[in-house]
């Protein structure tokens, strides 16, 4: 089974898994039925979550409802626990959007929750995140999980972010990072072969791998970086019950 996982996330883009997988997991999710786990997005209930990983499949990882992942529900628990996002309508930027948060991020945000990418078929926007086609000061939220490691010009993305942002508005600026972290960011977006990629920034459509220079390189764009080692405020067991990533950190970004 876990080699099986590997092998379609590997080669197959994810933004066709949300699209295409969502019968086969369900029923895959009636193998693992249970109640050790619980998706605080979605409400279903696991004995454990599926693996999953490109490389190396994580155990307890994918919710087979909703398709999330451990980055996905730590996100939302942040956003329920520690911000407002969920207490009143907002103006909401969400890039490269997942299946797992678009229902009821829709619901409770109507016309002014925004799904933009270049590419994704989900996403209601096409965009160039170098050059957005939004005013000024228009979102109170920017939502960017996993894109940055992507684009050719990160800190320009993250100036577009933050001038799209009302003052005080914030963004949430999740990026992988791939063991051993480097001190300084590696990126190179002239590499084009696949396997050269993977092996220098660890998968095959990145063009960088981020350090432990991220929180820096997030303020030279002029936004104000709160990171919070959010899911280090849960206790082991919940850990395992929401299937959280031990030792991973929100980075939110304000606009001053």
């Amino acid at each position: 089974m876990k080699e099986l996982v590997s092998w379609i996330v590997r080669f197959v883009p994810r933004k066709y898994l949300q699209r295409l997988s969502s019968v086969g997991l369900r029923f895959l999710g009636l193998l693992y039925a249970g109640n050790r786990v619980r998706c605080p997005i979605c409400g279903h209930r696991y004995r454990e979550f599926l693996p999953y990983g490109r490389l190396k499949s994580r155990p307890n990882a994918l919710c087979p409802s909703c398709q999330s992942l451990e980055r996905h529900r730590l996100i939302w628990l942040f956003l329920s626990q520690k911000t407002d996002f969920f207490s009143r309508p907002r103006h909401v930027l969400h890039i490269a959007p997942e299946a797992c948060f678009m229902p009821a991020f829709e619901q409770l945000h109507g016309v002014n929750y925004i799904t933009a990418d270049i590419e994704s078929p989900l996403a209601k926007v096409k965009m160039d995140i170098h050059a957005m086609p939004f005013a000024d000061h228009r979102f109170d939220v920017v939502l960017c999980n996993h894109v940055l490691e992507h684009v050719d010009n990160d800190i320009q993305a993250m100036r577009e972010i933050g001038r799209v942002l009302k003052p005080g508005g914030f963004a949430i600026l999740q990026v992988p990072f791939f063991s051993p972290v480097p001190d300084t960011t590696v990126e190179d977006i002239t590499v084009s072969d696949p396997r050269e990629r993977e092996r220098l920034f660890g998968q095959d459509d990145h063009v960088r791998k981020y350090g432990k220079d991220y929180v820096e390189r997030i303020a030279l764009s002029g936004l104000h970086p709160l990171p919070v080692a959010f899911s280090e405020e849960f206790s082991a067991e919940d850990r395992f019950r929401f299937g959280l990533a031990t030792g991973e950190v929100i980075y939110r970004a304000v606009k001053n």
